[in-house]
Parts: structure tokens; C-alpha cells; sequence
């Protein structure tokens, strides 16, 4: 399951409209990097199609790969550290850049907003840090089709109950963005 849709799930109708309006659809050419390990980064963004390559240190050292329903620098939107990673398209791809002022401007008018986004941030931050726990072999096996789900091999109640919506609400991102040429 993609991270967006724990963000999705958990934001509320008017705070989707709102990510509507401050977004821009990008198009990432093949090769093209949307984020480069260790330069300040002022958007956070949401894969509405494609595929990214993250690496660390040589651009061959692979590290993940990303797909729609991904967010990207959301790291980097918690600590305000730059990127530990850089982020290529493997293909023609396409984003929602949300400026980092942006939001945080929403922030600070929207205290609802701010705590469902927080909190949005800190499951699928975890969940990362679960997965990769247990990877290193300090837990137990997680497939990488199943990553949100509990020990039994079930997602949580508290997101299983949000993701229809959450599908839905992609989809809705992914048509009513409004688009632009190119990230660079």
C-alpha cells in the first residue's frame, strides 16, 4: 500500500480541496532527479504516476523504488534537514508538488489540519521504520506488497476503515490537478 493513502485517509474533505488548489501536477522526465541528497528542498510531493529511484552516495546504489501513491521529502518536511537521498524518475512520471511554505502556512491557520497531517506523517513513518526493522533481521519478514499490514497479515482497523475513501481521493488528486511542463 502507498504512503499517500495513510495521508489521504486521514486528512479530512476540505484539507484534499485545499491540497487541490496548492499543488501543482509536475511531469519528471526519465532520468531527471526531483530531489538531490544533501540540497534544501521546499516541496513535499505525492507520485500521481510513475516510478523513482532513490539512492544514496552513486546514483547505481538504488536503495527503494517509488510508485504512484508514494510521497517524497517528507523526511526532510519533519526535521527540516536536507534530502538524505536522491530521488530519480525512472520513467516519465508525474507529481503533486506541495510547497513546503504552503503548508506550512496551513499549519499554523489550521490547527485540525496540522494534527492530521502530523499524525499521517508519524504511521507512515513508522511503518517505514517497521519494515525496516524488520529487514535487517531484527523482526519478522515483512512482505514489500504487505507493508502496512499487523503480524496476522491484516491492516489495522483504524486504516483499513479509511482506505476506500483514500482511493477515492487519489484518484481525485490525480484528475483535478492542474499541470505544468516539468519539475526542473
Amino acid at each position: 500500500m502507498r504512503k499517500s493513502l495513510i495521508l489521504l485517509g486521514i486528512l479530512d474533505d476540505s484539507d484534499i480541496e485545499w491540497t487541490i488548489r496548492a499543488g501543482a501536477k509536475l511531469r519528471v522526465a526519465p532520468g531527471e532527479k526531483i530531489i538531490r541528497e544533501g540540497e534544501p528542498l521546499g516541496s513535499i510531493y505525492i507520485v500521481l504516476d510513475g516510478a523513482f529511484n532513490v539512492s544514496v552516495g552513486d546514483a547505481k546504489n538504488v536503495i527503494a523504488k517509488l510508485y504512484a501513491g508514494d510521497i517524497l521529502g517528507e523526511m526532510s518536511f519533519v526535521d527540516s534537514r536536507p534530502p538524505s537521498a536522491t530521488v530519480t524518475a525512472a520513467k516519465e512520471s508525474w507529481v503533486l508538488e506541495i510547497p513546503r511554505a504552503e503548508v506550512r502556512l496551513r499549519m499554523e491557520e489550521d490547527a485540525g489540519f496540522s494534527g492530521r497531517f502530523y499524525r499521517a506523517l508519524a504511521v507512515f513513518l513508522t511503518t517505514r521504520l517497521r519494515e525496516t526493522v524488520s529487514h535487517l533481521g531484527y523482526g519478522k519478514a515483512v512482505a514489500d506488497d504487505n507493508d502496512d499490514m499487523d503480524e496476522s497479515g491484516q491492516l489495522p482497523d483504524d486504516l483499513l476503515d479509511h482506505m476506500a475513501l483514500a482511493g477515492k481521493r487519489f484518484n481525485m488528486l490525480q484528475g483535478r490537478t492542474r499541470s505544468v511542463a516539468s519539475a526542473s
